[in-house]
């Protein structure tokens, strides 16, 4: 039998935990209060900092977004990178350098070449390191490369990757290359339907795909036959850097990239992730166990994790191919891409390039050698020219480890201290487009290049793969792949415009490469020799 409550002790019990939860209610509140209060303080703090920053220090600076920093057009997607760069290039057209935020990191955006220099290679120990893009604990596939690594390891692993990418290492590799260059262009001619309207950025990648696949991993692909392969499937979208969620996990490995690691969230999708672990680890212990030896770069990772003296994992070894096979996949395809279109553009550039060509080629019965290629001259003149007018990057970074001092920026400005954890920028796009040292620079002219003006050039004004130890590690890799391809299509086909065929380019906006809107078209039309 239940025992009966007493109204007034019902009563008492109710008031008590109504008591009780408006207790709680109110120290909820109280705390919710406090949180928001230490929240807009912070908040207030940083922006207070972002817009007094440079000021203190009495140089010219650019004023910021509240939290996001300088690069709000870029977040918004307002401005291309390259538009970017040149906006904040002409601000001061008469200062050294000038201050600006990336983000709550302050930001030294240097114009002057000699200080350039200066940071990029003189001084270099005082700014060895690359802006960290990835957390390593959250994505290992970017975080453990050699553009994420810093001090020791960084060193380390430059010295282990160097000896890949020697002259002699890259005679080797040029058979491996060539022939799946001519299986490229051997494609091509038996498909000339495919030829009359060709979107070059997809034809390239596949190309590079390629490559890469045979003189690294030792792999045979043909993308062009094999159109969904998974190697090519899978470096698409490693390489894919637009959508509002890509540009939105770029901004939280910047700003918080805790919170991806609790979302268990890396830079590319975990089967692509998957992927390429799988295909390099499947890679390292087959020849393990037969013994196999090409002298690639897996080999070389292989030969380092044997030796005592350095530290590497299984992890770092997969990152280093990765990272070569990324870049190698987007950035020679688009140098490529680039060379073509001005080639397009301007036919007597053609045309002087084919003269060269068949000259050097000529008695070869269609077989072009390593040492042709060291003959090309021309070849070299228009590769220089694009890669100036279309450098594969905008903008080079080093970050401060040891503070540094800078002299005046301009006249009536004081000189500053580079403090540590701040970054300096190298505007290579605007750079290369100032007519103080580059003349007409939205022209085409291989000439600039030639034997006479090449030494006229202000040194650490042209900087399409980087200046000093940090310089890209695979530039004569990228190098001879464009120039074997290129000298296979000169030899079978002249470029002519289509209806497709954009000139000036447009850039997309909805991604954080140099990504052309309408694509790069041409048509390849065969020769008749």
């Amino acid at each position: 039998m239940r025992e009966r409550v007493h109204p007034a002790q019902y009563e008492s019990y109710v008031a008590s935990e109504t008591c009780r939860s408006v207790l709680a209610m109110e120290y909820l509140w109280h705390a919710l209060q406090c949180v928001l209060v230490i929240v807009g303080l912070t908040l207030a703090a940083l922006i207070y900092r972002q817009y007094t920053y440079w000021k203190k220090r009495g140089i010219p600076y650019m004023e910021v977004i509240p939290l996001i920093g300088n690069q709000a057009p870029i977040f918004f997607k307002l401005k291309t990178f390259p538009e970017l760069i040149m906006d904040m290039y002409n601000r001061y057209p008469n200062a050294r350098f000038i201050g600006m935020m990336d983000f709550n990191t302050p930001l030294v955006f240097i114009r002057d070449p000699q200080l350039i220099r200066d940071i990029g290679v003189k001084n270099f120990d005082n700014f060895p390191d690359h802006m960290s893009f990835v957390d390593e604990k959250v994505d290992k596939l970017f975080g453990k490369n050699i553009f994420s690594l810093r001090g020791e390891r960084w060193k380390e692993m430059r010295a282990t990757l160097s000896p890949s990418f020697t002259a002699s290492k890259m005679k080797f590799m040029f058979e491996l290359i060539s022939k799946t260059s001519k299986d490229f262009v051997t494609y091509l001619l038996e498909h000339p339907e495919e030829t009359k309207s060709i979107e070059t950025k997809d034809a390239f990648t596949r190309y590079t795909n390629d490559v890469i696949a045979s003189a690294a991993f030792g792999i045979s692909v043909n993308s062009m036959r094999e159109k969904d392969n998974d190697f090519y499937i899978h470096g698409k979208e490693a390489t894919n850097f637009e959508g509002f969620w890509k540009i939105m996990k770029f901004v939280m490995f910047r700003v918080c990239p805790s919170i991806l690691r609790l979302m268990d969230q890396g830079f590319v999708t975990r089967d692509t992730a998957t992927f390429f672990r799988t295909l390099i680890q499947d890679a390292v212990k087959a020849r393990d166990e037969k013994g196999i030896v090409r002298p690639d770069m897996i080999h070389l990772l292989m030969q380092a994790r044997d030796n005592e003296r350095v530290s590497l994992s299984t992890d770092d070894i997969v990152a280093q191919a990765f990272i070569f096979f990324v870049a190698g996949f987007d950035t020679s395809s688009t140098l490529m891409c680039y060379m073509l279109h001005e080639l397009v553009l301007n036919p007597d550039v053609q045309q002087k390039l084919r003269e060269e060509v068949d000259q050097v080629t000529s008695g070869a019965e269609d077989e072009v050698t390593y040492e042709m290629l060291q003959k090309m001259k021309y070849m070299d003149m228009v590769i220089s020219e694009t890669l100036r007018k279309h450098p594969p990057v905008p903008a080079i970074d080093r970050v401060c480890v040891k503070s540094f001092q800078l002299p005046q920026s301009m006249p009536g400005y004081s000189d500053v201290t580079v403090e540590k954890g701040s970054v300096a920028w190298f505007p290579v796009h605007a750079l290369h487009y100032d007519p103080q040292y580059f003349p007409d620079p939205y022209k085409f002219d291989p000439e600039r290049f030639n034997d006479e003006n090449k030494d006229k050039i202000v040194p650490y004004t042209y900087l399409p793969f980087g200046l000093g130890p940090r310089m890209c590690i695979g530039n004569r890799f990228a190098l001879m792949e464009t120039k074997i391809i290129v000298t296979h299509l000169v030899q079978n086909f002249m470029f002519e415009r289509t209806e497709k065929t954009v000139d000036p380019d447009k850039f997309t906006l909805q991604s954080f490469s140099i990504t052309p809107k309408e694509g790069f078209w041409l048509r390849l039309k065969p020769r008749k020799i």
